[in-house]
């Protein structure tokens, strides 16, 4: 779907904050609600705007941990990639999974609510898998950026 000048104007208020209304929307672009009303629902069906969702702060609803973990599978089969995304689609904690290039071949980012919790996680539920041959952690020791913005350019 080709996006003009007033989608991506929408698009990027609503990454700011999805919680405004239609009308606040509308104010701020120049538009009446309901042709805004009208560009928004356009964008939510040509999937440009996939869901709306609440940001949590993990350290005060009890995660205090934070890790990237690079796993490396023992094959690399059409079983075994199916099985470990299937797998990760289950556990809860693992918040993200990228399959990668190169040494690793997935990196997950893991919340826990403490090391004791991840190190339980990993020994219960992931290395026991046959077809996971490492997991190589890294614990985020401070947050420098975060954004789930995409930086949407005005033209």
């Amino acid at each position: 779907m080709p996006m003009d000048m007033m989608d991506r104007r929408i698009l990027r208020l609503l990454q700011e904050d999805a919680s405004l209304t239609t009308g606040d929307i509308a104010e701020r672009v120049g538009l009446s609600p309901s042709p805004c009303w009208r560009r928004i629902k356009q964008l939510r069906e040509s999937g440009a705007i996939r869901r709306s969702v609440t940001l949590l702060d993990p350290k005060i609803v009890g995660f205090s941990v934070m890790v990237m973990a690079s796993v490396r599978l023992s094959r690399h089969s059409r079983e075994n990639i199916d099985a470990f995304e299937r797998k990760v689609n289950e556990l809860d904690e693992i918040l993200e999974c990228h399959a990668m290039s190169g040494e690793r071949d997935f990196v997950l980012r893991i919340a826990a609510p403490d090391i004791d919790s991840y190190h339980l996680f990993v020994r219960e539920r992931l290395i026991h898998l046959p077809y996971i041959a490492s997991i190589n952690s890294s614990f985020m020791l401070k947050q420098v950026k975060h954004t789930t913005a995409l930086p949407i350019p005005e033209n």
